[in-house]
């Protein structure tokens, strides 16, 4: 089984921006816990600051893999064009937050990509990307 994680902008300040909130570990020291948990399963990662880049990825990956965790960050609320994309994949995409986004502020509340997804989760911390695994391993 191949599964490929998709982080959008700012996360590759996991650890750094806003601790607060999301957390004093980096994705990439992440990584190898999560790929442990799973170990059946070929764990990708790519992480972009640019909307087109993660379309791109998306488009490459999204009809040879087994399924997408996507947190597309701040595009979560903004990116008709990565629901589009997600819409046009053969591959299940979940949607994942690593904070709660309806505890914060009301522009979070909404997700332009939620109903091209196949589930959601959020406000677990990086637990969330282990959720959203678990969830394509065990539809």
């Amino acid at each position: 089984m191949k599964i490929q994680i998709i982080n959008g902008p700012n996360l590759n300040l996991l650890g750094v921006r806003e601790p607060g909130i999301y957390g004093s570990s980096s994705f990439e020291s992440y990584l190898p816990t999560l790929r442990g948990q799973f170990p059946e399963v070929e764990i990708a990662y790519y992480q972009s600051n640019i909307e087109g880049e993660l379309i791109d990825k998306m488009q490459e990956v999204g009809f040879d893999c087994d399924g997408i965790v996507l947190n597309a960050g701040a595009y979560t609320h903004t990116s008709v064009a990565l629901h589009d994309c997600i819409r046009s994949l053969k591959a299940p995409v979940i949607e994942v937050h690593i904070s709660n986004v309806h505890t914060r502020e009301e522009f979070r509340h909404h997700s332009m990509i939620s109903a091209a997804c196949r589930g959601v989760i959020a406000g677990f911390g990086l637990t969330s990307y282990r959720l959203a695994v678990e969830a394509l391993v065990h539809p």
